[in-house]
């Protein structure tokens, strides 16, 4: 699933396992006609993650409108909305019996709202369909528009998450029509209006440790609750290289600093993803 083009550290050692629950995953996946950020992005905890009956779901398509250099999602002209798909989505996580659901979407600039309205759809069925179910969105930065975040947020999801990715330095590079300050913004307003928040960060495009903790503090500073930092992989030969690997102990230094700012939550480690684990640590 990972573009391997050097050696990998000894740490970094993905386990691959097809047992019962993956294929169910898989099955149900299929024959719903639904995405997931999973398997679009090439994610390295597929199998550990599906072997756990977990998935994150990727709404409104599998098209991104951005073409950020770190993800493996394919980038173009994305095709129209299917109104269906939350009610598709919501069966999955009934019949798959998820008592912790992730939903996320590419980016659609292309639409008006971002694709909020499908978020807000995604998250009021599936609360009709298992109340129980604690819902978490990662959400784009619906280019700025207030009006789009403030959709989601009225829509009550018990965590609302959104990547900063990487450092500022590296945003003309690595995620080039994004902008830090805009995504710290989204963020900052969730927060404000009384959600749990959340964020990720990818560390080996290049910043230095000194730039990875800056970040720490701005999202700290606005309220950020919960934190996840892991190793970025190059999941394609188009994508970025990775510039180094950072070692388990700078990740145990990395969770400490952040423990010592006070986050919520934090998680650090080499295959730690946003969404890795997200059932286990719900505050």
């Amino acid at each position: 699933m990972v573009a391997h083009h050097h050696r990998l550290p000894p740490w970094l050692k993905i386990r691959i396992d097809h047992g019962d629950n993956f294929f169910e995953v898989k099955r149900v996946n299929s024959r719903l006609e639904l995405n997931t950020v999973c398997k679009s992005a090439r994610c390295p905890n597929i199998w550990e993650c599906w072997n756990r009956k977990r998935a994150t779901f990727m709404i409104l398509g599998n098209i991104c409108t951005r073409a950020c250099r770190f993800c493996a999602v394919k980038k173009g002209q994305p095709t129209k909305v299917d109104m269906k798909e939350p009610e598709r989505i919501a069966d999955a996580v009934k019949t798959l019996g998820l008592r912790h659901v992730v939903i996320t979407s590419v980016t659609r600039d292309d639409l008006e709202d971002g694709g909020a309205g499908i978020f807000v759809d995604t998250i009021s069925i599936i609360r009709e369909k298992s109340p129980l179910s604690t819902i978490e969105v990662l959400i784009p930065d619906f280019n700025g528009s207030e009006k789009g975040l403030g959709m989601v947020i009225k829509a009550s999801p018990h965590i609302i998450g959104h990547n900063i990715e990487t450092v500022p330095r590296l945003y003309h590079e690595i995620r080039p029509q994004g902008v830090y300050k805009r995504s710290i913004k989204v963020l900052k307003m969730a927060n404000d209006l009384g959600r749990v928040t959340k964020s990720g960060l990818m560390v080996g495009l290049g910043e230095d440790i000194n730039e990875v903790i800056d970040v720490m503090f701005d999202l700290k500073e606005i309220g950020c609750d919960i934190l996840t930092v892991g190793q970025y992989l190059m999941p394609e030969r188009r994508n970025a290289p990775v510039i180094r690997f950072y070692t388990p102990e700078e990740f145990t230094m990395i969770r400490l600093k952040g423990n010592e700012m006070g986050f919520g939550h934090i998680e650090a480690g080499p295959l730690v993803r946003s969404s890795y684990y997200a059932d286990v640590y719900y505050p």
